[in-house]
């Protein structure tokens, strides 16, 4: 059975630089049911943290836990209305670097995301957190 489309439009502005890789905004369809994800960790199965010190591969693990709860509520990444990527860091190389792999992961459907370095996370050698709202019909 083919998956209704998606519930969530991405907008742009002429009025805003192209040259940002995210939309600028998202709307909802009207009756969409809204996934709030808590913040996904780069943890594994055992709650370890994985790749301590590793930006890039922090933000992959998180990514792979964030679909991984989408899909237990039944959307996906192209369902995602909204990002907020905190890395814990002061260096804006950082931020790129688990930014590029989170813009990856979502490929096309760049949505209207927040990318943020703090101070610290809530694990033991977490770098990275990845959260996401989606709307699902």
């Amino acid at each position: 059975m083919d998956r209704p489309r998606s519930a969530v439009r991405l907008v742009r502005s002429d009025a805003l630089t192209d040259t940002a890789p995210y939309a600028y905004a998202a709307s909802v369809d009207a009756g969409a049911r809204l996934v709030f994800a808590a913040g996904a960790c780069p943890l594994d199965e055992a709650g370890a943290t994985v790749a301590p010190g590793d930006i890039a591969a922090q933000a992959r693990q998180c990514v792979a836990n964030l679909v991984t709860a989408l899909e237990s509520a039944g959307a996906t990444l192209e369902d995602v209305a909204y990002t907020r990527v905190l890395v814990a860091t002061t260096v804006r190389a950082d931020l790129v670097t688990a930014w590029d792999v989170v813009h990856d992961a979502f490929g096309e459907h760049e949505v209207p995301s927040t990318l943020h370095g703090v101070t610290v996370l809530g694990y033991p050698g977490q770098l990275v957190e990845i959260e996401a709202v989606a709307a699902v019909r």
